[in-house]
């Protein structure tokens, strides 16, 4: 059941606060702005949280799946050794093209999916971190510090909130 809408007014500003800080109440006594927010925040953060994620497994996982359509339009950025190591590329193509079917999979239900979430989030960091280190040793590689290794964090970083954060939900009695 979704909660109305609560009508708020505006107070008049007070002296000592800046012209913009303008405080917000609701009439009649009811719930102040900050007790309605945490009211608000709790009962449809769970919602949100699975709906933003779901939306983040399905764009990685689709950036995923065009790894090798990435490196063709920006090679630099996403193919490695100018694209010499031909069995290389494509073992990393395939590895990368199923894992982003498994986060499309993963979409459905995330909270049934957190070992294939938590290895995309952890596999990322460290195939960033080793590829960053190999990009700054090779002067050829540098492309990458701006292609990939930024991609592999972000897709990481965005996972790792909204799953700590969908886990807080699903328990909020435990604290991290």
């Amino acid at each position: 059941m979704a909660l109305p809408k609560p009508c708020y007014l505006l107070s008049p500003p007070k002296l000592k606060s800046l012209p913009f800080a303008l405080t917000l109440r609701q009439p009649f006594g009811k719930l102040t702005l900050e007790e309605d927010v945490k009211k608000r925040s709790l009962t449809m953060q769970p919602y949100a949280v699975a709906t933003y994620l779901r939306f983040a497994l399905i764009g990685f996982g689709l950036v995923f799946c065009c790894v090798y359509p990435l490196s063709i339009v920006w090679p630099s950025g996403w193919q490695w050794h100018g694209g010499e190591g031909a069995y290389y590329f494509q073992m990393i193509c395939g590895i990368y093209f199923f894992l982003g079917i498994f986060l499309f999979r993963a979409s459905t239900n995330p909270v049934q999916h957190l070992s294939v979430i938590s290895f995309t989030v952890w596999s990322s960091v460290v195939h960033a971190l080793i590829m960053a280190v190999q990009s700054l040793r090779d002067s050829a590689e540098h492309g990458h510090l701006i292609g990939d290794v930024p991609a592999l964090l972000i897709a990481a970083g965005v996972l790792w909130s909204l799953t700590r954060r969908l886990d807080k939900t699903n328990n909020p009695t435990e604290s991290s």
